[in-house]
């Protein structure tokens, strides 16, 4: 019980987290400072899309998995939990390279506006 507890606390962490990559930019709207948190974390979650690899964090949510006597799951938290419900046929690397872009232009265009905003406040 423990241990299922701990990987379902691990999956909600872990959407946060991917929440936070996509739409981080819109937090540092109201707080600069979240800036730089969500940089860094933002470009993590481009190389992995671009790399293809595993998030510790899915590899720690399968592990307990298996402590807690489930099978675990030897695919990425993508391909796990949202391929199913988004991309039904299967993740392939284009649509990596597809949601590393996705990530890369929504974060470029809120941190534009932002830059942006600051600019003309500081022309007035």
């Amino acid at each position: 019980m423990t241990y299922r507890l701990l990987a379902d606390s691990v999956l909600v962490l872990h959407l946060l987290f991917i929440g936070f990559v996509i739409f981080g930019g819109l937090i540092v709207s109201r707080s600069a400072w979240v800036a730089l948190g969500h940089i860094p974390v933002a470009c993590w979650g481009v190389f992995i899309e671009l790399t293809g690899g595993v998030c510790p964090l899915t590899t720690l949510e399968a592990s307990l998995r298996r402590a807690a006597g489930d099978a675990g799951y030897s695919d990425s938290f993508i391909e796990h939990y949202l391929l199913p419900i988004i991309y039904p046929a299967g993740l392939t690397r284009s649509i990596q390279f597809e949601l590393a872009g996705f990530v890369v232009l929504i974060n470029v265009a809120i941190y534009g506006w932002l830059l942006y905003r600051l600019r003309i406040s500081r022309s007035k």
